[in-house]
């Protein structure tokens, strides 16, 4: 009786042994056999451009062909009538194509001399690149340019950015033409564009050179326009102050951005005029400025799109309605962008 029971405990011992290395197996087979959702997302990409562009005459291409020597690396731009010259090959006909069908072409040409062609076509330059530029920019549309461009110097070509642009900038780019060399870069919700937000200062100052990278044809440039602030009244420099990369500001750091405030500011009467979210309508929130700069009082957090209005000494309720309708239409206000 106890050797049956002995055996009998062996049994399931050994029974649940084999059951567990039989899920350690699943388990590895499952990981192996289904790869991440980036790692799907990641092969969309490539480390080539799958161009569908339409070669035309001014494109430069770069074709090579192991059967021919001529053809190493060789460079060769399409002329006026949409033609390329080929060695063996004369003129062919490229304008109108892709560069998978121009390879299909030549290799149909050259088929007459050589025996099964395997020629490779690649752009080497487009005749033009249509880039939109959007949002803060001086020349906001589409630019047609020629050749390597980066993002600073589409910029340039927009007419630079606004003194009311952000410290960031967008960059979307069809599939077609690969993903964006950028380790931040999504896809978006389609799966047919790589989309990344760039701090577009960073880039300017020279801190992050690697992300001023190349722009394709086709490329969304967006610079969004920036958060301000406004601070108006009896203050020595009135207007907009663009806020910083946090995107936060203070009643205190508003009014030494404005240089201070005049002696015959009314300092215990300031408001804050703040735009109610879904409402086109502000509403008025005391501040007792006098009481921030004793330090008797906490500094007050601004919001994007706040008015700071502080009155003159014999200012009326007249003069705030009339700033901010000011503000609202933009006129005779002036622009500061903190350095």
């Amino acid at each position: 009786m106890i050797s049956r029971v002995f055996r009998l405990m062996i049994f399931m011992r050994a029974l649940l042994v084999g059951l567990g290395a039989l899920l350690l197996i699943a388990g590895a087979f499952a990981q192996v056999s289904s790869p991440s959702k980036p790692d799907d997302l990641k092969a969309k990409c490539g480390d080539q451009v799958r161009s569908t562009y339409l070669l035309g005459p001014g494109d430069q291409l770069e074709i090579s062909a192991p059967e021919l020597t001529e053809l190493a690396n060789k460079q060769v731009r399409v002329d006026g009538d949409g033609d390329i010259e080929v060695p063996l090959g004369g003129r062919v006909h490229v304008a109108g194509l892709t560069t998978q069908q121009t390879e299909e072409q030549l290799n149909k040409v050259l088929s007459t001399y050589i025996r099964q062609p395997q020629v490779v076509v690649s752009i080497a330059e487009v005749r033009s690149q249509p880039v939109s530029v959007l949002g803060a920019v001086n020349s906001p549309g589409v630019h047609q340019v020629q050749g390597h461009k980066t993002l600073l110097e589409m910029l340039a070509m927009a007419g630079g950015i606004r003194q009311d642009a952000g410290y960031s900038v967008r960059i979307t780019r069809e599939l077609d033409w690969g993903c964006l060399p950028l380790p931040n870069a999504q896809f978006d919700a389609t799966g047919k564009f790589s989309v990344a937000e760039l701090n577009l200062k960073k880039i300017m100052e020279a801190k992050n050179p690697e992300e001023n990278i190349q722009i394709l044809p086709h490329d969304v440039i967006s610079v969004p326009k920036a958060e301000m602030v406004y601070v108006i009244g009896d203050v020595r420099r009135s207007g907009g102050f663009v806020l910083g990369e946090h995107q936060s500001m203070s009643v205190l750091q508003a009014i030494s951005l404005a240089e201070g405030l005049n002696s015959t500011a009314d300092t215990r009467h300031a408001r804050i005029l703040r735009l109610e979210r879904n409402a086109d309508q502000r509403v008025e929130m005391a501040v007792d400025v006098k009481g921030i700069l004793n330090g008797k009082g906490p500094d007050v957090p601004l919001q994007g799109d706040d008015i700071l209005f502080v009155p003159g000494s014999t200012g009326k309720k007249a003069a705030l309605r009339a700033i901010e309708a000011a503000v609202q239409t933009g006129t005779s206000l002036a622009i500061w962008r903190m350095p």
